[in-house]
């Protein structure tokens, strides 16, 4: 057997610096000692998923990103690793535990446990499965193949490979990350704001008057209209359009700004997307990354497929983002939306800026990049940032 501690030495030793993902009992040593270490701790998500978003971010910002997950995490985690991560071409490690092997397991394990060289095979992700004997040749071969083939590769881990139970009690990023947080950026509270919103503007005049205020900043834009309507006001390399992975657009957009807590990161959000990752908001609020600007623009529908009701209709938005942590405030006019997100760059975060319009949509013409162009214009925008710091907000 390898020790958790010895799997996270080899992982950093091999450039890997910026971690997250969702917990399993296999690597369980492996986390906590991720969780203690001060240039790269451990980022706990809500989701595989989301962890995959972040882990997106964290490389357009120049880092090399390792999730963690249990290989029932890749059932959840399928869509994001096929249209984000190998349909941008985004290197990752993936690091899967192997409940259900040999089909000994709970239930619930038997299946996946079973099919889980399979999931990897049919995904097209190269794949090699960790023993204590190889464990540095197979760190140093993932390293190398993610960034030679500009996509995710995955490193399986079955039981008894690493220990576990011998991290000590040690303590978590979470108290680390809590006393680095200033109270006052950590608790909002609710702006005084009215308990019914009337929009009086579409999406694309509340997205121009986004776009005046914001000037240079990095926009992460959700997919759909959003990008489309974005890229017909003007289009610029600074601007990620996304075209799949609906709902990740904001754990993109939070990865890159914990990877470089120094850098204004937008994100253009929408009700639908926001709601398919719901999670992202607990998520912000607990790390409070001071330079997140999330921007929502809520129609009450699922524009793309057809005007379907979207359950933002009876929730406000900012309010549950105000009770997660962040500084949110609601407009529904123009010069409103200009004002809201000129006063979120200039103070410190995270700001959720809730816009409500009306369900109008634009007749705008699709993207015209392929997703590799769209990958490499936006980091290359964020070039001369692109060294990790060496400061997180995380420590």
């Amino acid at each position: 057997m390898i020790s958790g501690h010895d799997v996270a030495t080899l992982l950093t030793r091999h450039g890997f610096d910026f971690f997250t993902g969702v917990p399993c009992s296999l690597v369980e040593d492996v986390i906590a000692v991720l969780e203690g270490a001060r240039d790269a701790p451990y980022v706990a998500a809500v989701r595989e998923d989301a962890a995959v978003g972040l882990a997106a971010g964290a490389w357009f910002a120049g880092r090399r990103p390792c999730v963690l997950m249990q290989n029932s995490g890749l059932g959840t985690s399928l869509n994001a690793l096929a249209s984000l991560s190998l349909m941008y071409g985004l290197p990752a490690l993936i690091v899967v535990t192997w409940r259900g092997y040999e089909g000994k397991d709970a239930p619930e394990h038997i299946l996946t446990g079973r099919i889980t060289p399979q999931i990897l095979e049919l995904l097209e992700i190269p794949y090699r499965v960790l023993s204590a004997e190889s464990a540095a040749e197979d760190v140093a071969w993932a390293a190398k193949e993610m960034d030679s083939r500009m996509q995710p590769v995955a490193i399986i881990v079955r039981p008894k490979v690493v220990q576990t139970g011998h991290h000590g009690g040690a303590a978590t990023s979470e108290a680390s990350a809590r006393s680095a947080v200033a109270p006052s950026s950590r608790r909002q509270g609710r702006d005084a704001t009215p308990d019914q919103l009337t929009p009086s503007i579409s999406r694309l005049v509340a997205i121009k008057a986004a776009r005046t205020a914001i000037g240079g900043e990095p926009i992460v834009h959700a997919n759909g209209y959003i990008c489309r309507e974005s890229f017909s006001i003007g289009d610029r390399p600074a601007n990620f359009y996304m075209i799949g992975s609906m709902g990740l657009a904001s754990a993109i957009g939070f990865g890159l700004t914990l990877a470089q807590p120094d850098r204004t990161a937008v994100v253009f959000d929408g009700d639908g997307n926001l709601l398919m990752n719901f999670g992202i908001l607990a998520m912000v609020g607990g790390l409070a990354p001071r330079r997140l600007v999330h921007v929502v623009f809520d129609n009450e529908v699922y524009g793309s497929t057809g005007n379907q009701i979207s359950p933002s209709r009876g929730v406000r938005l900012d309010r549950v983002a105000a009770a997660a942590g962040y500084r949110a405030v609601a407009v529904t006019a123009a010069a409103d939306v200009q004002d809201a997100i000129r006063t979120a760059l200039a103070g410190d975060g995270p700001h959720f800026v809730l816009v409500k319009t009306t369900p109008e949509e634009a007749d705008v013409p699709r993207i015209p990049y392929t997703p590799a162009e769209i990958r490499d214009r936006f980091r290359a925008s964020l070039s001369p940032r692109l060294k990790p710091t060496s400061r997180s907000p995380l420590q």
